[in-house]
């Protein structure tokens, strides 16, 4: 096999004849044999920005390198990329063995050469003792592993992958999650992969790319993007259950307070976390599930009713009404409250984010 080729993409638009604009400004790169993942909301541009990289569009403005060489004008065939869509389309009267060696034919390899590429792919996928079934004979899994399969066989330098696994049912997901991540540690190629789903992106992504409205929002580890969200949106769209978020405005007291929702939210700040906010300055706090916990009343920031509550094992989400408010806070599930109870919420101040009112960027906390 070649060596992995990096992607570049310097200052991308893709603007269409009616003048919508799908891609806009985008920039990053990703780095030889890194598996990036492109992530956002249905139409944030993702997928387009995937064929921008195969060459299945044309590039408005900007620059597109492949291995360090602009192929802004290099037709899809010369790119040396495989693409895998979520839409896997075997050809149903082709075993699997001719599946996977029928690009190769036309490509016109020698026999000898596919019968070695398709085994060895067989053999990574663990379809070996499948090769002679049709695609009727096999499960959602094994047929994506064919098409996985597929473009393994090209032996390119990149792979790109398009919501491969959104046909499938939840347990497949993580069964071909941890298929990916392995092919990925076994082949060593650069790998795009497109996805709407945050668990793919945080459990498969070396680094994220989160994407909304044909713009990037923040380029960073899954770990970077969860607990340093740029902005509200990648806080909103990272994490499940949602981070939850209250508007209100900070006061000097004995120290820098966070009030919100008519002062029924009332939380303390860490002294020296925002060295660059304001007293009286609008907020927005944001807070995940996690960090809210059930407290005394004498400990409680807030007060409110339970609403609902979700058992999900060992843990609980609590739906909790604080004014016009709806608070989750994730718990144990052995000392959850029951519907209608009156509950103390404590939320960990260290664990906090504040959001700009207006523009909903993150307020830069304290190196």
């Amino acid at each position: 096999m070649q060596q992995p080729a990096g992607v570049s993409l310097e200052q991308v638009w893709k603007i269409y004849d009616n003048g919508q604009v799908a891609v806009a400004d985008v920039t990053f790169e990703a780095a030889e044999g890194e598996f990036l993942v492109l992530l956002g909301p249905s139409g944030c541009g993702k997928t387009t920005l995937l064929r921008l990289v195969a060459g299945l569009e044309r590039v408005s403005r900007g620059l597109i390198r492949i291995g360090g060489q602009v192929v802004n004008e290099v037709p899809p065939r010369d790119r040396d990329i495989a693409m895998v869509f979520q839409n896997y389309a075997l050809y149903p009267h082709m075993t699997v063995y001719e599946n996977m060696a029928f690009g190769l034919k036309l490509r016109r390899v020698p026999k000898a050469e596919i019968d070695r590429r398709v085994r060895a792919a067989a053999r990574v996928l663990e379809l070996e003792h499948l090769l002679d079934r049709r695609p009727h004979q096999l499960s959602g899994g094994q047929r994506q592993r064919v098409a996985v399969g597929r473009a393994i066989v090209r032996e390119p330098r990149v792979f790109l992958f398009d919501e491969p696994l959104s046909n499938l049912d939840a347990r497949l997901r993580v069964e071909m999650r941890a298929e990916l991540a392995r092919l990925h540690r076994e082949l060593g190629r650069t790998m795009l992969y497109v996805t709407h789903d945050q668990v793919e992106a945080m459990t498969l992504g070396q680094r994220i790319v989160v994407l909304n409205q044909g713009r990037i929002q923040q380029i960073g580890t899954p770990l970077e993007v969860y607990h340093r969200p740029a902005n509200r949106f990648v806080a909103g769209f990272i994490g499940s259950p949602p981070m939850n978020f209250i508007e209100g405005r900070l006061e000097h007291r004995d120290g820098l307070w966070f009030v919100g929702e008519g002062g029924l939210v009332q939380v303390a700040l860490p002294a020296a976390g925002w060295p660059y906010v304001r007293v009286g300055q609008a907020v927005t706090l944001g807070v995940r599930p996690e960090a809210v916990t059930i407290a005394t009343p004498e400990q409680a920031m807030m007060q409110g009713t339970v609403a609902t509550v979700e058992v999900l094992g060992a843990v609980a989400n609590l739906h909790v009404r604080v004014g016009s408010l709806t608070v989750v806070a994730q718990v144990e599930a052995t000392v959850r409250p029951e519907p209608e109870q009156l509950v103390s919420l404590r939320i960990d101040p260290a664990r906090v984010h504040l959001f700009d009112a207006e523009t909903g960027q993150a307020l830069p906390r304290a190196a």
